[in-house]
């Protein structure tokens, strides 16, 4: 979610923008109630690319729930590599999913393939993240635990995370912290859609606030789902698909009408939008495929 629009978004709302500096200001307003609106929604179907379920990676596949259309991406983390990609060697940031996807790609073993990109990650109006992210285990910027405006700030918020051994797992920023996690590769963001199998407190079941959205959800297995929609939902919908569809006991918002996806290389989603943390996945070819990927 790029976060330099809020006087589009509060004179929208009627709501009194908060002095220029502060930190909470340079974040849209939340729509946890489907009062509230984010980015401008420039992510139509005209952007996607023109391809169909088969071209597209063993388990992603495209569902249907509660009249709106969403790509769910089921990946193995045990047998996956899952990863996050913000900014190149030489520190500069990549800004959009399909720039990450493009070097993720270029560097590639012979026996790697391309599954997924999308972007995994709120980000101030100077592209650097607003909550923690780490990289290769190192932190480029720490947890934020503070209060604010906007999504992010509606509290509980979580981290995504994946661990040296490449298991992965969504918490809540307080479970987080108490748990001492310590992760090669994290992303904060939020609302929090799923904790600990239920739906966000503060969201209505089904809000007037609507956008194409993307996230991330973990099973108990471990199994990571992740998922974008094509149509635009409310945050309580989009909550119910990764608890009701993909089965996944936590589940944390990337973003929305900022989101896209990149699948097999190629741009099905492109919302023209800038990107901050981006969350790719790899497949080595020499795994394993006789029992394929979990299924939704």
């Amino acid at each position: 979610m790029k976060t330099g629009r809020l006087a589009f978004v509060s004179a929208a709302l009627g709501l009194a923008v908060i002095a220029a500096g502060a930190a909470a200001a340079l974040l849209l307003a939340a729509d946890p109630v489907g009062v509230g609106r984010q980015t401008g929604d420039r992510n139509q179907s005209g952007g996607e690319a023109d391809l169909t379920g088969t071209d597209w990676p063993d388990g992603c596949r495209e569902e249907v729930f509660e009249g709106a259309r969403a790509i769910l991406c089921v990946v193995d983390a045990s047998v996956d590599t899952l990863r996050l990609v913000y900014r190149t060697n030489q520190n500069e940031v990549l800004g959009t999913v399909s720039k990450a996807s493009e070097r993720v790609r270029q560097g590639l073993a012979p026996r790697e393939r391309f599954v997924l990109a999308m972007n995994a990650g709120m980000y101030h109006a100077d592209m650097e993240p607003v909550g923690l992210y780490v990289e290769e285990g190192a932190e480029i910027a720490p947890l934020n635990r503070e209060d604010g405006f906007g999504n992010f700030f509606l509290k509980p918020n979580g981290v995504f995370f994946v661990r040296d051994d490449g298991s992965a797992g969504v918490l809540e920023t307080d479970a987080y912290v108490q748990a001492e996690v310590k992760p090669a590769f994290g992303t904060q963001s939020g609302p929090m859609l799923v904790i600990d199998g239920a739906i966000h407190p503060r969201f209505l079941p089904d809000g007037t606030s609507k956008f194409i959205r993307n996230g991330v959800g973990v099973r108990t297995d471990g199994t990571v789902v992740f998922a974008i929609t094509r149509d635009k939902v409310s945050l309580g919908s989009f909550a119910r698909l990764f608890r009701n569809i993909a089965g996944c006991e936590n589940a944390l918002f990337f973003d929305g009408a900022v989101s896209s996806l990149a699948l097999g290389g190629d741009m099905v989603i492109d919302s023209g939008e800038p990107a901050g943390p981006v969350v790719v996945v790899i497949r080595r070819s020499n795994a394993d495929a006789s029992s394929g990927p979990p299924e939704i």
